[in-house]
């Protein structure tokens, strides 16, 4: 197998027995990913996105197939071998944060830690300059209820970066943001991938975060039915894509109030 290869998902399938019917989610899906990519996995609602990043997180296995995820077959894999992956390996990102409310940031971010049992003040270290990469070091002893959507969204990467990851997974980790959040997230995200060398696979329905990747992979009904590179990605800059609908009905709102 090539070192230099992150993931090698060969010809995976997934069937869920509903009732006396079997859904398929994934019909023979095959995905290879370098070291230090920046891609894009696209699709429609049902397309099977959502169950391929699954199987490339470890969170759940194909019915058929082979995964290989840094030269490690992970069918092989007992449970308590697969949550070491899951807790050492893979950071994962999702679109609602995952946070937990009454604790700060420092503390959310240290959870990973916690479990994996590493000192008080190794953790704390630790987490500060995770934080701090994310530019949330001002930030600390804020609870989420304190804290803007893409401020708790940068917690959550932080949190993704403490076990420094070989790989980050993130699902629709723009969707609950305004345009101007999510560019600042893209750029967090893009910065991650040139000066660190993360591995980053996003998940996203929106055609204009993935034009920030370098690589996009489509799929449809279970299948990948395009795999290309990205000519000139963009760089997230003040906005990362166009403004939403939400923004203009909060601006509308605004205006509205103030007549």
């Amino acid at each position: 197998m090539d070192n230099d290869l992150v993931i090698d998902a060969i010809d995976i399938t997934k069937i869920y027995q509903m009732g006396d019917m079997q859904v398929h989610a994934l019909r023979g899906a095959s995905l290879q990913v370098g070291r230090g990519e920046l891609i894009s996995i696209m699709g429609p609602s049902g397309s099977g996105k959502s169950t391929l990043m699954n199987i490339l997180g470890c969170l759940d296995q194909p019915t058929s197939g082979e995964y290989f995820l840094e030269g490690m077959e992970i069918d092989q894999l007992d449970d308590d071998q697969l949550a070491e992956i899951r807790s050492k390996r893979i950071g994962f990102v999702f679109q609602t944060f995952n946070l937990l409310p009454r604790t700060t940031a420092l503390s959310n971010v240290e959870l990973p830690l916690v479990y994996g049992g590493l000192g008080g003040r190794r953790r704390r270290e630790r987490a500060v300059a995770a934080l701090e990469a994310v530019g949330l070091g001002d930030r600390l002893h804020h609870r989420p209820n304190e804290l803007s959507g893409g401020q708790q969204q940068r917690v959550a990467i932080a949190r993704s970066l403490i076990n420094e990851p070989s790989i980050i997974l993130a699902d629709e980790p723009t969707g609950n943001l305004d345009s101007k959040s999510g560019a600042e997230i893209m750029a967090i995200f893009q910065r991650l991938n040139e000066e660190q060398g993360i591995t980053i696979i996003f998940v996203t329905h929106e055609p204009e975060i993935a034009q920030h990747t370098r690589r996009i992979v489509r799929l449809s009904d279970g299948r990948i039915v395009e795999d290309r590179p990205v000519r000139d990605p963009r760089k997230a800059g003040e906005r990362a894509y166009d403004v939403r609908v939400r923004d203009i009905v909060n601006q509308e709102t605004a205006s509205d109030r103030s007549e």
